[in-house]
């Protein structure tokens, strides 16, 4: 299972306005964009799938950018991933269309328990959950080996790629 780069980097985009417009006002996409080291033509796709979602608004001008519909404690992951048009599936048999196999298969009731378990994540889970948790995950990195692992790995990457 993956998640696909449109949810991955919205995702990424959408905790990245949250963290830097604590006061709801606008952003423009190019520093989204920059933070992030995505694409600013493919941003401006995703956010214009979460304006009409109804998760990001816009203003136009010199002060404009994009701010959120609601509160970050009112948009769940779900919202999200909805609004990119980007469904969360186990497997063919978990989609609308079913599994031929679905009777004879021993695994069928394990994913469906998989896929019911990460939608009520994503349900109960809201954008002000993800950025509060990178936030407090940047003061507490020293002391979560794996975390700081991780990042060593980035950074080594990165500074091969330069």
């Amino acid at each position: 299972m993956r998640l696909s780069t449109t949810a991955r980097y919205g995702l990424r985009a959408m905790s990245d306005l949250c963290a830097h417009s604590p006061n709801g006002e606008p952003v423009p996409v190019s520093d989204i964009a920059s933070r992030q080291n995505i694409p600013v033509n493919y941003l401006e796709q995703l956010f214009g799938k979460l304006r009409r979602g109804g998760v990001l608004g816009s203003v136009r001008g010199a002060q404009g950018g994009y701010l959120l519909a609601r509160s970050a404690g009112e948009i769940s992951i779900a919202d999200i991933l909805q609004a990119l048009g980007e469904p969360f599936i186990f497997g063919s048999c978990q989609t609308d269309k079913g599994c031929e196999n679905a009777v004879t298969c021993p695994t069928f009731s394990l994913w469906r328990k998989v896929k019911s378990s990460v939608d009520e994540i994503l349900r109960t889970t809201t954008l002000a959950d993800i950025t509060d948790e990178k936030i407090s995950l940047l003061e507490c990195l020293s002391s979560d080996p794996e975390r700081a692992e991780a990042r060593h790995r980035a950074e080594a990457r990165a500074s091969r790629e330069v």
